[in-house]
């Protein structure tokens, strides 16, 4: 079983912006990706969607941060690419890609104006997508009688654990994850209020937030 530990930060959601800058249009992208065929397959199908945009600026990192890519997409060296990359490091986010579409509106930026827009794109698109925390989490089975299973789903649920599923056959068979750290403290719990009748098992482990 892979062993976790650590916190790991990404976005929580898809995230979507959209501002308009001297004319120009501004579409902010941001995606939880986790590796470069999923970040390349993200940034092909927003060049697609928007083939007819001046530019579609990328940038993303993945893992520990060794893995970082960025493109100006056409834009003068340094003004887009690496703003966008730069503010997903600020945002201390990992497995994400961001994508900025650009509609030329006629009105040339400059290329202070180019770095302040596709940063500020970038950021709130982060801020759209959601920053989430996730620690490692225990997966975890309890069988039980259906008399004992109303008194442990309080239990269960009062501790912030997450229910995966509930199988109701001749006995109940409840599938939960809950935060490593709280793990041993919850089965203490529930082997207390049962007497030790039921134990639960650790069947996997998984990134997940409370």
């Amino acid at each position: 079983m892979e062993t976790l530990s650590g916190t790991y930060t990404t976005v929580g959601k898809d995230g979507y912006i959209e501002f308009e800058e001297k004319r120009s249009i501004f579409i902010g992208r941001a995606k939880r990706v986790t590796s470069e065929e999923e970040a390349q397959a993200f940034i092909k199908d927003i060049k697609k969607k928007h083939r007819d945009a001046t530019h579609n600026v990328f940038a993303y990192i993945l893992g520990d941060g060794t893995v970082a890519r960025y493109s100006d997409d056409g834009e003068p060296q340094g003004t887009s690419g690496m703003p966008t990359l730069d503010a997903i490091r600020k945002k201390g986010v990992t497995d994400v890609c961001v994508v900025i579409t650009r509609y030329f509106g006629g009105i040339l930026l400059g290329a202070g104006g180019l770095v302040r827009a596709y940063s500020h794109s970038a950021s709130l698109a982060l801020e759209d997508a959601g920053i989430v925390t996730f620690e490692p989490f225990e997966e975890l089975s309890l069988t039980c009688g259906y008399s004992e299973y109303q008194k442990y789903s309080v239990i269960i649920a009062a501790s912030g654990a997450i229910v995966d599923d509930t199988d109701f056959g001749e006995n109940v068979t409840i599938k939960y994850a809950i935060c490593k750290t709280d793990s041993e403290a919850l089965t203490k719990k529930i082997i207390e209020s049962g007497y030790g009748k039921d134990i639960p098992t650790v069947t996997g482990s998984r990134w997940d937030h409370k």
